[in-house]
């Protein structure tokens, strides 16, 4: 069997800091496993953040009215885009999974990442109109968030000061990750470790290291298929009105952003959900 390969997309500045930590740890037991894992520590290689006309190499393709989007689409296909978007693009591409590890900053990863994110996921590389969520680019590949808050978990919750934490991971989790195709692994969330004893902080150590241990036979969390909409201008790229009228009798929405004005979904940003959770009617708690 070929060596599987992880790609850990690390944003932090500090080598001392718990993500460090969480990073190492990650290294450490993938590679023990027989995994092919590399790192790529966007602060260290000092990787740059704002997407401009300088990750285009010649000629602009509209030199009027810059679109980055649509230049960089046509520089990816044409083999002109800047070197260090090519290098992490190649990793992408080798990964099996790819692991974002980061502090929670203003409910969202750090600007750093965010460029990572907006500069090497580009159109035609990561995705197209015609191929992305289920039927993504990136379909056979995983990714997860796994990050440090500042918070307590439940700060979190839905009756928390900070809201339901899975409405904060939809637009990541479901609007970047799944929208390029990847199958979206639960995050791992640490929660508050600044504001934890040492034992604690290494208790979290060890949970994450146990979970890596299985972590790509995993199944991946619960998003709502294409194949429910109609994906044409004309149609909206709106549920297909049969699909509304099946939901209608069901307790929960389909998701956390396709709710329909019904419940959430119980934990469908941070755990799998099981067979007897579906959103047909609410699931039996004991």
């Amino acid at each position: 069997m070929a060596q599987k390969t992880v790609l850990i997309v690390y944003a932090h500045q500090d080598p001392g800091s718990f993500n460090a930590a969480v990073r190492d740890v990650a290294v450490q037991e993938l590679e023990e496993q027989g995994y092919r894992v590399t790192v790529s520590d966007l602060y260290a290689i000092n990787f740059r953040a704002n997407a401009t006309q300088d990750d285009i190499i010649g000629e602009l393709k509209n030199p009027k009215l810059f679109q980055y989007g649509e230049e960089t689409m046509h520089a990816w296909m044409e083999k002109r885009l800047s070197e260090d978007i090519v290098a992490e693009q190649h990793k992408v591409e080798a990964a099996d999974i790819i692991i974002f590890q980061f502090p929670l900053y203003w409910f969202s990863v750090p600007a750093i990442m965010k460029g990572w994110m907006d500069r090497v996921l580009t159109q035609g590389f990561a995705f197209s109109l015609e191929r992305m969520y289920n039927n993504g680019i990136f379909k056979d590949k995983k990714a997860m968030l796994s990050f440090t808050t500042g918070a307590t978990e439940t700060m979190f919750r839905p009756d928390g000061i900070n809201g339901d934490i899975n409405v904060t991971l939809w637009p990541l989790q479901n609007g970047t990750l799944h929208f390029c195709g990847f199958q979206v692994l639960a995050p791992q969330i640490f929660w508050s470790p600044a504001h934890s004893t040492p034992g604690v902080r290494t208790s979290m150590l060890e949970g994450w290291r146990a979970r890596l241990k299985g972590l790509l036979a995993e199944k991946p969390l619960t998003f709502a298929p294409c194949e429910l909409f109609d994906l044409s201008f004309q149609g909206g790229f709106l549920l297909w009105p049969e699909v509304m009228r099946e939901k209608e009798s069901q307790f929960y929405g389909i998701t956390t952003g396709h709710h329909l004005g019904k419940r959430l979904p119980p934990d469908n940003q941070t755990k799998v959900q099981l067979p007897d959770e579906s959103g047909d009617k609410p699931a039996s708690r004991t």
